[in-house]
């Protein structure tokens, strides 16, 4: 059989009810990089699409065909009432169709359509899930671990020569994505940590091949690819064009999950999930893998969304998302590898009202995966305010006292001394206006073997003001700081010297993932 391209008529085609096996009122079509996905009211039709990216051929209608079984078969795994049948799309006098006795098109794999708000990654971003949720979905992963099959020549896929082979794949693929989402000096980072992190661990690799460790996994689930249902956890749509990304190490397996949940703002749940499946499973020994392949996963997904944003049969709107996507996905990938270099740090913030603290202080947790802990938010939350109310007070009265201002330093430094003591980085984004209160952390870093790190934050006066005016005139931030509160503010403020300790200065003209490039240069300076 030869390659048959789907045309725009046979799309369209596709979009009327009348084209299919189950009654439906609407159609809906969205597509990856490849496939294309028809959802009815009752069913998801997916029709592979006719493309080669060495990986992954479906180039030609039989390896399509081929691969249609291996889905349904593969997912039967954990979902066996969900894949119904692999169906033929056929050419009617009426346009194509899945039915009818004309010329066979390309197959699709035919399943039951499972309800949107139900999917992990809408109720991990709406908040409508609990840690029981997700100590449900790492149970579910645990058991189809626990089943799956393994056996020397899977075995093989859990070696160091193996992973690398891996890696360099993904380094060779990624290099179109230099000028758009994966610059020279994230990608070097990343290969270098990965480089050291194999030649360092050769016992451990063998170890888990000793185990049992390297099983037929699912190799793709991440929390686009969770259902949750009255308590069941759906996992779908797992690799059926490669076996060589479904061959891996449990750990690997897990770490996508994990690392999606650090993508989403959630690291709280990936802490559950994992604490969830080591004492099921009792591997102990995944901790130690467990940054390594979220790593890894983190990678992948933001090749996969670089090759979205390069997919011109996609809508730009959607593109240009998907570059967003991959360049988020490569910076959370950079900052497990920077992170892991680290020595346990206290980083507080130091600036004026408006200068761009709390942003540089956002990206740098959710990059390193660090708590941050915010002094508005402490401040009100220690007077019992919502945090997002606004108090429009004059300069250093109320809820700005001195005495309150002491209050919310002295909880901040409770927060920070917690995080330390469990060995953990942590950011504390608050304006530090005076050596008295840098010095006081920089004592709790001392106490704790911390390293201490002040990121002095600087911004353009006019757009410091403005940026001021626009958040006050929203009503909606967690921050009171208003223009007439600026200059006295600034009258008031002690810059920070080289004697207080690691000083980076920092300007928030520049987008946050530039400015952090230079935080991390200066922090991985021999």
């Amino acid at each position: 059989m030869t390659s048959s391209a789907i045309t725009p008529n046979i799309l369209e085609s596709l979009q009327s009810p009348s084209a299919y096996p189950v009654q439906t009122r609407t159609v809906e079509l969205l597509q990856t990089h490849v496939s294309w996905l028809f959802l009815t009211d009752t069913h998801v039709f997916k029709i592979k699409k006719p493309v080669n990216f060495g990986f992954l051929d479906f180039s030609t209608l039989e390896r399509r065909r081929f691969y249609c079984h291996e889905e349904l078969r593969l997912n039967r795994r954990l979902c066996p009432d969900l894949y119904e049948q692999v169906i033929e799309l056929r050419e009617t006098g009426a346009g194509a169709a899945f039915a009818g006795v004309g010329s066979v098109i390309d197959y699709a794999v035919m399943m039951k359509r499972l309800p949107a708000d139900r999917m992990l990654d809408r109720l991990v971003d709406s908040g409508n899930i609990s840690m029981e949720d997700i100590r449900v979905v790492a149970l579910a992963i645990c058991t189809f671990h626990a089943n799956a099959p393994t056996s020397p020549h899977i075995s093989e896929f859990g070696s160091p020569e193996q992973i690398r082979f891996n890696w360099r794949e993904n380094f060779e693929q990624t290099q179109p994505f230099l000028t758009s989402t994966l610059p020279a000096n994230t990608r070097e980072i990343i290969r270098s940590y990965v480089d050291n992190f194999i030649d360092s661990n050769s016992a451990l690799f063998a170890e888990r091949i000793k185990k049992g460790c390297i099983r037929d996994c699912d190799g793709d689930i991440h929390l686009g690819n969770i259902c949750l249902i009255n308590g069941t956890a759906y996992i779908f749509d797992c690799i059926e064009f490669n076996e060589r990304f479904r061959y891996s190490d449990t750990a690997a397996d897990i770490a996508f999950l994990l690392m999606d949940l650090d993508f989403h703002r959630s690291p709280d749940l990936a802490g559950a999930a994992l604490s969830t499946y080591i004492m099921a499973s009792g591997d102990a020994d995944l901790a130690k893998l467990i940054t390594f392949y979220k790593v890894y996963r983190a990678f992948v997904r933001g090749k996969v969304e670089s090759m979205r944003f390069l997919d011109a049969g996609i809508d730009q709107a959607e593109r240009d998302a998907a570059r967003k996507r991959a360049i988020r996905y490569f910076r959370l990938a950079q900052g497990y590898c920077i992170n892991s270099t680290l020595p346990p740090t206290l980083f507080i913030t130091s600036g004026t009202m408006g200068c761009g603290k709390s942003t540089l202080a956002d990206q740098l947790s959710f990059e390193l995966g660090l708590k941050t802990f915010n002094s508005d938010r402490v401040r009100k939350d220690l007077a019992g305010v919502p945090a997002k109310t606004q108090v429009l007070v004059s300069y250093g009265v109320g809820l700005y006292s001195k005495e309150m201002t002491e209050n919310t330093y002295r909880q901040l430094e409770r927060l920070a001394g917690n995080e330390l003591a469990a060995g953990r980085s942590v950011v504390i984004d608050a304006g530090f206006g005076t050596a008295a209160e840098r010095a006081e952390f920089a004592r709790l870093a001392v106490s704790h073997h911390a390293r201490f790190v002040i990121l002095f934050m600087q911004c353009d006066p006019d757009e410091q003001r403005r940026r001021l005016r626009e958040r006050s005139s929203r009503g909606n931030s967690v921050s009171d700081g208003r223009v007439d509160l600026l200059d006295r503010q600034e009258s008031l403020f002690e810059f920070p010297d080289d004697a207080e300790g690691t000083i980076i200065t920092i300007s928030t003209g520049n987008a946050p993932e530039d400015s952090l490039n230079s935080v991390y240069e200066r922090l991985l300076k021999p």
